[in-house]
C-alpha cells in the first residue's frame, strides 16, 4: 500500500553522510516527508560528505537560484597519486614521490583565483552525446572533455597534517569540479594527486551550521516534529529584493497576470520576491511598466 502523500514546501538542509549519493539522499528525505515533490540544489559525490540541500514541494521552483549560488568546501589534497576518478575511489594511474613545501602551495594558490581554465572529471555527470561521462568511463570508453571557464573566489591552504596531505577551504563558482583542482594544484606543484576528503560546508544561503544529519532527521519520527527541521521557500531567495504587494495584486499574479505599478516601477529586467503580508508569492521581472510574473508558488 502505498503512502499517501503529503503537501511539503520547504528545505531540508541535509548533512549528507559519506558513502551515499546524491540521488539516494533525495529519496530518503521524500520518503521521511511523503512529499509530493524532490530535487536537491547541487550534487555531491558519495566519497562527499556536507550541505545538500534538499527542495521538496514548491521549493523546487527555487532550485536553479540555489545551483547557480556560491558553493564553499573543504577537501584534502592527498600527494603522490594520481587516480582515474580523481579521488580514493579510483585506480592509480601515476606515482611520484615529489613532495610539495607550505612555502611551494601557497606560492601557487593565486593562480587558481579567478577565472581559471578547468577541465572536468571523467568520472562526472556531464553528458556526452545523451550519455553520462562516468557511465562512459566506467564502460572503458574513452572519454575526452572540453576544458571550461570557472570562477574561484577564494583557496587557502589551512594545514599539513603530514607531508602527503594538505589540507585547504575553497569557495566557488557553479560547474566548479573540486576534484579537478586538486588535480591541477598537484600537477603544478610537481608531483600527481587526488582528494582523500571532500566536504562542502556551504551551497548558496545553505550553511553547514544548519545542516542536520541523516539520522538526526530520522529520529524526528513522523510530522510536526519534521515541519521543525525544513527551512522556508523563500531562503533560497534571499539575495533577491522583496517586494510587497496587496491581496488583489497577488491574486492577479496568481493567476498568471501581470501587475500595473503607477509608482515606485522598478527598473525593467529587475527580478523581484513578490510577497503579500510576508508570504512568497511569486518571483517577478519588471518590464519598467508592470510585474510580469516568472515563478509563481502555491503556498
Amino acid at each position: 500500500m502505498k503512502r499517501p502523500k503529503n503537501k511539503i514546501d520547504g528545505w531540508v538542509v541535509l548533512d549528507k553522510p559519506l558513502g551515499m549519493g546524491s540521488t539516494t539522499a533525495v529519496g530518503r528525505v521524500r520518503w521521511l516527508y511523503s512529499a509530493e515533490k524532490a530535487g536537491h540544489g547541487g550534487t555531491l559525490d558519495p566519497l562527499a560528505t556536507g550541505v545538500l540541500p534538499i527542495a521538496l514541494g514548491e521549493a523546487t521552483k527555487t532550485v536553479p537560484f540555489v545551483m547557480d549560488g556560491r558553493k564553499e568546501y573543504r577537501f584534502t589534497l592527498r600527494f603522490g597519486e594520481a587516480r582515474t576518478t580523481e579521488d580514493g575511489e579510483g585506480e592509480v594511474t601515476a606515482i611520484s614521490d615529489a613532495r610539495p613545501t607550505d612555502e611551494a602551495i601557497r606560492q601557487i594558490l593565486s593562480r587558481f583565483v579567478g577565472e581559471v581554465e578547468q577541465t572536468p572529471p571523467i568520472f562526472s555527470a556531464l553528458k556526452i552525446d545523451g550519455k553520462r561521462a562516468y557511465d562512459l568511463a566506467r564502460a572503458g570508453t574513452a572519454v575526452e572533455l572540453k576544458p571550461r571557464t570557472v570562477r574561484i573566489d577564494r583557496l587557502e591552504l589551512l594545514g599539513r597534517p603530514d607531508p602527503e596531505h594538505a589540507d585547504f577551504v575553497v569557495a566557488c563558482g557553479k560547474g566548479t569540479y573540486i576534484r579537478s583542482l586538486g588535480r591541477d594544484l598537484a600537477l603544478a606543484l610537481g608531483t600527481v594527486g587526488h582528494l582523500s576528503a571532500l566536504r562542502r560546508t556551504a551551497a548558496g544561503p545553505f550553511r553547514e551550521a544548519a545542516a542536520i544529519s541523516l539520522p538526526k532527521l530520522e529520529a524526528l519520527g513522523h510530522i510536526p516534529a519534521l515541519l521543525g527541521a525544513l527551512a522556508p521557500v523563500a531562503t533560497a531567495l534571499d539575495d533577491i529584493p522583496a517586494l510587497a504587494l496587496t491581496e488583489t495584486q497577488a491574486n492577479r499574479l496568481r493567476h498568471g497576470q501581470p501587475v500595473l505599478l503607477t509608482r515606485d516601477v522598478p527598473p525593467s529586467g529587475a527580478l523581484l520576491r513578490a510577497e503579500t503580508d510576508s508570504k512568497l508569492v511569486a518571483l517577478v521581472r519588471s518590464d519598467g511598466v508592470a510585474l510580469q510574473p516568472v515563478r509563481v508558488f502555491n503556498l
